[in-house]
């Protein structure tokens, strides 16, 4: 009898062991994330975190906590071998189990660490600049230079684009904006600086010379008044990089490459913009 009930006793507590080890999952590690310049996301948009291994990309995870060191609990073989961290804007009530187009960093590991930044997956931001104009090609009045911008540089022969960024990625857009009175004002998206923007809502009805830019004529936005608060001079200039598509149309995406301010002569004279110097980069520790 003793022993029978030994047998019992020990296939129950086999059973529950068992039981538990299922239970727990697979053991995990710690993966850090210490990233600076993460601003929090809108419109339902949230960052998610991506481990390549063995050339499939694996989420450890959507968040929206833009702290400076985040801690994330990773399954153990999964982290040990990865080869590359990517992190990318995943667009309202997501269930994708691939990344969007839309990655904002990236970095290779060696050892423990990878350093991520925007160059490795977005574009390379090193050397890049800008000029602008202000005037108003796009109604027939002669004197009101003051209420337009073009990013455009008419000081040799013939005009040429007065911006010079490389092209973009998949998932991403440049943005011009014109800040009045505390208000973003869009001078349109665009991905070549050598063409028309994507949109022309408070120009004239004249054509538009052939670069990105805007003359705030018609149609204010909330709170402005045009063309009477359309007045560039004094105005801090910036170009953005926004994810596409964009959950957050009213405001720059905090990814601004390029800013100046508007001086007070009016074309031809040439305005400078420089780069920021204030793209997110970090590093993640396994």
């Amino acid at each position: 009898m003793k022993k029978k009930i030994l047998a019992i006793t020990t296939l129950v507590l086999g059973v529950f062991a068992i039981s538990c080890s299922s239970d727990d999952g697979p053991p995990t590690s710690n993966l850090t994330l210490e990233i600076i310049g993460l601003q929090p996301l809108t419109s339902g948009a949230t960052y998610e975190g991506w481990l390549v291994v063995e050339g499939e990309t694996l989420s450890i995870g959507k968040f929206n906590d833009v702290s400076s060191s985040i801690t994330i609990p990773v399954v153990a073989e999964r982290l040990e071998n990865a080869t590359e961290f990517i992190l990318s804007i995943e667009p309202p009530n997501d269930n994708d189990p691939e990344p969007s187009k839309t990655k904002l960093l990236s970095g290779l590991f060696s050892g423990n660490v990878a350093q991520v930044s925007v160059n490795t997956v977005m574009q390379d931001f090193s050397s890049i600049s800008g000029k602008f104009i202000m005037a108003t090609p796009t109604d027939n009045v002669a004197d009101n230079d003051e209420f337009g911008i073009w990013f455009e540089d008419p000081s040799g022969i013939q005009a040429v684009p007065g911006l010079d960024l490389p092209m973009l990625v998949d998932g991403w857009k440049y943005e011009g904006w014109v800040i009045f009175n505390n208000i973003p004002v869009t001078t349109g998206t665009f991905s070549d600086v050598d063409t028309f923007d994507d949109a022309s809502p408070f120009s004239g009805n004249v054509q538009s010379p052939g670069y990105p830019g805007e003359d705030f004529l018609n149609s204010a936005p909330q709170g402005l008044t045009f063309p009477q608060d359309g007045d560039v001079r004094g105005k801090t200039v910036v170009i953005s990089v926004e994810p596409f598509p964009d959950y957050d149309q009213a405001t720059p995406f905090f990814v601004k490459v390029l800013e100046g301010t508007a001086q007070q002569n009016v074309a031809p004279a040439i305005n400078n913009l420089t780069a920021t110097n204030t793209l997110p980069f970090g590093r993640v520790v396994r």
